[in-house]
């Protein structure tokens, strides 16, 4: 009796080798023919699950979006049952920051996406994430969540410092990949501005 083929396991076997050969090669470089010998299937088999690279592309950000989500939750298991408001911004920006193997491939990946959207038809016309807003409205509510317990400041505009963090976590996070400083001297500038910003006024 023929074995019964898991199809979602063979795309995240598929998704999985993109990942490996876009964190060495870089995005922009990488070709279906590349994946294929990665995953160790032949061409045609990924053809059939993605049809087109910009599909396989796609496919490839959701699956490293799911490892990030899964990360952040591990390092809000580690702070325990209650974290708070203060733990849980932590967790998802220090997550994002490329510190080991598996941030920097995340950092790398997603922000070539980005970029590569921006002269790609065929990936703009993809939603880039299924909520493009939703890390931007989480640390909104959990800023206001930490105002209203008067563990933050109230005078602040929790959207705005929402925004803010996430731009300079970002920023940062290339400035690791290049060289320009050390994850240990952003994680100190990251908590620094925490610091302000959850301090009660």
């Amino acid at each position: 009796m023929p074995k019964r083929v898991d199809h979602e396991e063979r795309r995240t076997q598929i998704a999985e080798a993109l990942i490996r050969v876009a964190g060495r090669q870089g995005l922009h470089a990488v070709g279906m023919r590349d994946v294929a010998a990665e995953a160790g299937v032949s061409l045609r088999l990924v053809q059939y699950y993605f049809q087109t690279k910009e599909k396989l592309l796609f496919y490839g950000l959701q699956h490293l979006t799911d490892r990030f989500t899964a990360r952040v939750g591990a390092r809000l298991a580690a702070a325990g049952p209650d974290p708070g408001a203060r733990a849980t911004v932590e967790a998802l920006l220090l997550a994002s920051l490329p510190t080991d193997e598996e941030s920097r491939t995340f950092h790398l990946l997603y922000s070539s996406y980005a970029i590569l959207s921006v002269t790609d038809e065929a990936l703009a016309a993809q939603p880039f994430i299924d909520n493009p807003d939703a890390a931007e409205n989480a640390l909104t509510g959990l800023f206001r969540q930490a105002q209203e317990s008067g563990l933050a400041d109230r005078r602040a505009d929790a959207r705005t410092e929402a925004i803010s963090l996430l731009a300079m976590t970002a920023t940062m996070g290339t400035s690791i990949l290049v060289g320009q400083r050390t994850p240990d001297s952003a994680v100190a500038v990251l908590r620094h501005h925490l610091d302000r910003i959850f301090t009660p006024s």
